[in-house]
């Protein structure tokens, strides 16, 4: 099972300078809940935002940069074969970011755990639209915003419709 993570806003908006648009330590605590224990697979872009590999995952990180390491991290020149090595690592896999490899995989997940932050962002990158043809929503979890979390906010999960499975 690979599933994509993401937090995004009302307009698909999902993060503007290599930054995330909001502080929501509950959909932080969500992301840890999911993907804790499995791997995870990201761009350059994201790793670097993060800023250090993330505990208790297998941090796969796509990147062509030529002759750079990083410490805690396995890095890969394609989704595929990122894919490949996540996939013998674990059954479940998760897909963190950013906006160009949601691009890449969203035809290849089975599922989407999705944040729906209440606001219109001003982004510079965007998570592709999720189409009610291809994706069911199967749960929705909502929140109010509060003293920690400045936004309202839905846990959504989508899964694959059958017909569709790959």
């Amino acid at each position: 099972m690979v599933s994509i993570v993401v937090a995004m806003g009302k307009n698909n908006a999902i993060g503007k300078d290599n930054q995330l648009l909001w502080h929501l330590p509950e959909d932080l605590k969500h992301f840890k809940n999911l993907t804790s224990g499995h791997p995870i697979i990201m761009g350059r872009k994201t790793y670097e935002s993060i800023g250090r590999p993330l505990p208790n995952r297998t941090n796969i990180v796509v990147s062509r940069k030529e002759n750079w390491f990083e410490e805690g991290i396995l890095i890969v020149p394609s989704l595929k074969e990122a894919l490949k090595h996540a996939k013998k690592i674990d059954s479940e896999v998760f897909v963190i970011g950013g906006g160009n490899i949601y691009s890449q995989t969203i035809d290849l997940v089975d599922r989407l755990e999705v944040t729906i932050v209440d606001g219109e962002m001003d982004a510079d990158v965007f998570f592709p639209k999720i189409d009610s043809k291809i994706w069911a929503e199967t749960k929705r979890d909502c929140h109010s915003k509060d003293e920690k979390n400045a936004f309202d906010y839905c846990f959504v999960t989508y899964e694959r419709k059958e017909s569709l499975k790959k």
